[in-house]
């Protein structure tokens, strides 16, 4: 049986405002995430916010296309509230012990992301804050001592405050230049430290989630397409700044995908498929395509969105496009346009219940074939090097009294996707450069807030209400993809 090519770089991945805590320590500055409570599957997270003019406060749903910051308000750390990225699981004091983990297990890519505001506290600073250089520095020589090769996202739903409050967030093309500034800083100063660095977390929640995407305090249609376009600018000004430092550089698109299926082969349904996808592969049809196509175009005219723009701004979308495309993808999602079916209670693109698919407590499906389909539809898009940087599945674990955790629902989910990813591979010639389980070590659910619903091969003694030990220890799934790892996805039982 073929596994995975030698160069193959299997690891897991992380967010700074899921995982990293130390919220206000090392001079580090407010984000959007800090503003975010905790929520459930049922109960969505809320934006806080405090009235600068009353003194006033309460608050809006984060996830969701609609959460607008009220007239006179800004977002805000309002007392007695709960957020869970204040502390999350506490990578800021425990990143040795994590990454001795990762080691463990045999990870040759962590795939992290910078918290912008631990670097630029307001966002628009000139200069960085060091003792926040200095931390990531500390967390990259450590992956060194593994030989394990950071992945950094620069910007995963972290935006600083300063730019919501300020200016309005990504829909202001002010913020262009703060990245660029931004970007340029961290690539020079990890030269030959950090290889692989992303822009963007799932650029394409920005449609859905864009408080959370790109800080918006007004989520209007004319604002998330600004929003959207100055993040595509920004990006490619990212990349060139990176190939004019060193070559070596490589600077990837991070995109939020899945295959989409027709519930019925009634054509309105095909139809919806279709354009729910336009809706997503829009993103990387610019980000790594390069250019706009026809039919986001003729939708903005529809709409009577006219862009800002500056005459350099597709020159750059065309000359300086992603390096490699890396995407999340946890499982499919199924459309229909009739009435008469049961909906699903899966996360914002999962759309209704497929009756071939079993799925989670949280109503994500499980697709054994999600990822082939999904490596074959990108690659044959845009001919590029792909990276699946999230995977996994969330499940409420339980430790047992001797401290074990048994997974198998984890293992069993993990191996039908590897499975379906060297079959991309070894039967379609896909050029996959590697895979990052999401959340390696247990963290916070970005949707949800919670901590129940875990992800790890380490689990992280920490509840919904931020009660616990903080201790780590071994799950099953631990050992298993150490032993999946160490032959190269060829034993994967």
């Amino acid at each position: 049986m073929k596994g995975f090519p030698k160069e193959f770089l299997w690891g897991g991945a992380t967010a700074a405002n899921q995982y990293e805590g130390g919220w206000n320590e090392g001079g580090k500055g407010i984000n959007t995430s800090d503003v975010m409570t905790s929520g459930s599957h049922t109960v969505p997270r809320r934006v806080t916010y405090k009235n600068v003019k009353t003194g006033e406060t309460g608050s809006v749903a984060g996830f969701g296309p609609d959460a607008k910051i009220p007239e006179d308000c800004i977002p805000a750390v309002i007392d007695g509230e709960y957020y869970p990225s204040h502390v999350a699981t506490d990578f800021y004091h425990y990143f040795k012990e994590d990454i001795a983990y990762m080691g463990e297990m045999g990870f040759k890519t962590f795939r992290l992301s910078m918290n912008w505001a631990r670097i630029f506290p307001n966002g628009d600073d000139v200069e960085p804050n060091v003792e926040g250089l200095k931390f990531y520095d500390a967390v990259f020589d450590e992956c060194a001592k593994y030989g394990i090769e950071p992945l950094v996202t620069l910007s995963h739903y972290e935006t600083p405050i300063n730019l919501t409050i300020q200016y309005g967030g990504w829909s202001n093309r002010k913020c262009i230049n703060f990245f660029e500034n931004y970007a340029k800083t961290v690539f020079k100063y990890y030269e030959g430290k950090v290889k692989y660095w992303l822009t963007f977390n799932e650029i394409n929640c920005m449609e859905f989630a864009p408080f959370v995407a790109g800080g918006l305090s007004d989520p209007s249609p004319q604002n998330k397409a600004q929003a959207a376009h100055n993040q595509f600018v920004a990006s490619a000004k990212a990349v060139r700044a990176a190939h004019e430092i060193n070559d070596e550089i490589k600077v990837g698109q991070m995109l939020a995908y899945q295959p989409m299926y027709a519930y019925t082969c009634d054509p309105a349904d095909q139809l919806m498929v279709m354009e729910a996808a336009q809706t997503s592969l829009f993103y990387s049809d610019v980000q790594t395509g390069g250019h706009y196509p026809a039919y986001r175009l003729k939708k903005y005219e529809r709409e009577g969105i006219v862009l800002d723009t500056e005459p350099e701004d597709f020159q750059l979308l065309e000359k300086y496009s992603a390096d490699f495309l890396s995407f999340s993808c946890y499982g499919s999602s199924t459309f229909t346009t009739h009435d008469d079916v049961d909906k699903s209670g899966g996360n914002l693109f999962m759309g209704i219940k497929n009756p071939y698919l079993e799925t989670n407590a949280w109503g994500w499906a499980i697709d054994p074939a999600c990822l082939r389909i999904a490596l074959n539809t990108l690659y044959d898009r845009y001919h590029k090097p792909l990276w699946i940087v999230e995977n996994g599945i969330g499940w409420d674990d339980k430790k047992e009294e001797d401290g074990s955790v048994h997974d198998t629902y984890r293992i069993e989910y993990l191996r039908k996707n590897i499975e379906s990813m060297r079959d991309a591979i070894n039967i379609d010639g896909v050029d996959l450069m590697g895979y990052t389980m999401w959340g390696c070590i247990d963290l916070v659910s970005a949707g949800t807030g919670e901590m129940k619903k875990r992800y790890g091969f380490v689990y992280v003694d920490r509840d919904d209400k931020g009660n616990g030990t903080l201790e780590r220890s071994r799950k099953d799934s631990f050992y298993w993809y150490k032993k999946v790892i160490s032959t190269q996805g060829k034993d994967l039982d």
